[in-house]
C-alpha cells in the first residue's frame, strides 16, 4: 500500500495550504484550508453521535444550500463539548476567511480533529491565519494531508482520473483517521474535490452510495467520534456534460467515487492505532444485506477476536460467539469459515488442528481475510477491521499527555 502523497496531487480550480500554527504540541502542521476559485456544488455526510462538534453543528446548516467555496479544518483541538464559545469562535474563524476570501461566510466548511472538551486556540489561530491564505497553492492539498492528522502514522491521500461524459475529470480526497472508527460515518475527517460537473442531487446520491461501501465498513476500535465529517466540493472545471441522476455518466461517477473513497477507507483501516494486521470481513451467503452486515460488524467489532488476530491465534470459537450475538437469524450448524482459503470451520464445527495449523500460518501475514459463509442466500458485505495490539492502549492511554 502506497502511504506517499501521489505525484500532481491537485485538482484544477482548487487551491489548498497547510501550515503549523502551534496548536499541536508538536510544531507539526495543524492548520489548513481547501479553497475554490470558482462556486462549487457541496455536499456532506457527518457523525450520527448525538453529542456533535460545533464545526459540526456549523458545516451540517451550512451544507443544507449545498454551495461552499472553503473548508478550514484544524487538528490538535476538537472545539467539541464546548458550548456556546465553540459555535461563536468558529463562526469568527468563518467570518475572518469569508472576509479575506471575499465569499459569504456561509460558503465556508469547518472541520476539527483533537481532543474533546479543548476550546479552540483562537489567538494563535487568528495570527496565522494571514500566512495560510498567503501559502494557497494549486498544489498545496499534501500539505492539508499532513496537517489534519493526530495519531495517524501517515497522511491518507489518493488521486484518480477518469473521462466522463466527454472530458477527463480528476477526483482528490485526503483522510485521516486512526482512533474512534466505528461505521455509520461517524469515524473519521475526509475531504474530497472534484473539477466535474455534477447536479446537486447527482452529487449528494453519490455521496451517499459511496460512503455506504467504503467508510461506513469500517472498523478499528467501535468507538463513534463526535467530529467525523465527510466533504466534497465540485467546481465544473473539467466542463464535462453535467452528471444528472439517473444516466450513464452518473453511474460511471459513482463508481469512480467509490473506487477513491473504497481506497481512502482501506488505508485509514490500515493505520488503526497500533495495528499490526488489516482484516478483511467477508460475510456471505446471508439472506439479506442487512443480515451479513450485522454478523459482519459483530464479527469486527469483538474485542476477543481482535486480540486473537493480534496473538495469531486461530481461535474460530470467538468468531462464531460473535455471529452468534448479532442479532442475525444464522443457523450455527450451518456456517463454514474460512482464513483466506484455509477451511478452518466446517457446518458449525472445527476442521481440526492441522487445519487451525494452517490458518495459523495464514495469521501471520499483515493483510487477509476471514470469510464467513452462513450458507443462507446470496447476501455479502465486507468490512475492514484491524487487530488490538499493546500499542493501541499505550497510544489511548497517553493520549492528552
Amino acid at each position: 500500500m502506497n502511504k506517499d502523497i501521489p505525484p500532481d496531487f491537485k485538482v484544477p480550480g482548487f487551491l489548498a495550504a497547510g501550515i503549523s500554527a502551534g496548536i499541536k504540541k508538536n510544531r507539526e502542521k495543524d492548520l489548513a484550508l481547501i479553497y475554490s476559485e470558482v462556486p462549487s456544488v457541496a455536499a456532506g455526510v457527518f457523525t450520527t453521535n448525538r453529542v456533535k462538534a460545533a464545526p459540526v453543528l456549523l458545516s451540517m446548516e451550512r451544507i443544507k444550500a449545498g454551495r461552499a467555496r472553503a473548508i478550514l479544518i484544524n487538528s490538535g483541538s476538537a472545539n467539541a463539548c464546548t458550548g456556546k464559545k465553540g459555535l461563536t469562535d468558529g463562526r469568527r474563524l468563518s467570518r475572518l476567511i469569508a472576509s479575506s476570501l471575499k465569499i459569504n461566510p456561509g460558503n465556508v466548511l469547518l472541520a476539527s480533529t483533537g481532543v474533546i472538551g479543548k476550546p479552540l486556540p483562537m489567538s494563535l489561530i487568528e495570527k496565522n491565519l494571514p500566512r495560510l491564505l498567503s501559502s494557497l497553492a494549486p498544489d498545496g492539498l499534501g500539505n492539508v494531508a499532513r496537517a489534519i492528522v493526530t495519531t495517524d502514522t501517515f497522511p491518507k491521500a489518493v488521486i484518480l482520473r477518469q473521462q466522463v461524459n466527454g472530458r477527463e475529470i480528476t477526483l482528490a480526497g485526503i483522510a485521516k483517521g486512526a482512533g474512534m472508527i466505528s461505521p455509520q460515518m461517524a469515524t473519521l475527517l475526509s475531504f474530497v474535490i472534484t473539477d466535474a460537473s455534477i447536479s446537486l442531487k447527482a452529487l449528494r446520491q453519490s455521496l451517499k452510495e459511496g460512503v455506504q461501501e467504503s467508510f461506513n465498513r469500517v472498523i478499528v476500535d467501535g468507538d463513534m467520534s463526535t467530529n467525523d465529517t465527510l466533504l466534497i466540493l465540485a467546481n465544473g472545471e473539467a466542463k464535462n456534460r453535467e452528471i444528472t441522476l439517473g444516466t450513464p455518466g452518473y453511474k460511471k461517477f459513482v463508481l469512480f467515487l467509490h473506487d477513491l473513497l473504497f481506497s481512502l477507507a482501506q488505508k485509514i483501516a490500515s493505520d488503526g492505532e497500533g495495528a499490526t494486521k488489516l482484516v478483511v470481513i467477508a460475510v456471505e451467503g446471508a439472506c439479506t444485506a442487512s443480515e451479513a452486515e450485522r454478523v459482519a460488524r459483530a464479527v469486527a467489532t469483538s474485542a476477543l477476536v481482535k486480540t486473537a488476530f493480534f496473538g495469531e491465534d486461530a481461535n474460530w470459537g470467538r468468531i462464531l460467539c460473535a455471529a452468534g450475538y448479532s442479532g442475525a437469524p444464522i443457523d450455527p450448524n450451518k456456517i463454514d469459515v474460512y482464513f483466506d482459503d484455509v477451511a478452518l470451520v466446517r457446518r458449525g464445527q472445527g476442521a481440526g488442528p492441522a487445519m487451525e495449523e494452517q490458518a495459523t500460518a495464514v495469521m501471520k501475514k499483515k493483510e487477509y481475510t476471514v470469510r464467513i459463509n452462513l450458507n443462507r442466500g446470496k447476501k455479502r458485505v465486507s468490512f475492514f477491521t484491524t487487530d488490538f495490539s499493546f500499542d493501541y492502549v499505550k497510544i489511548n492511554a497517553s493520549y492528552r499527555s
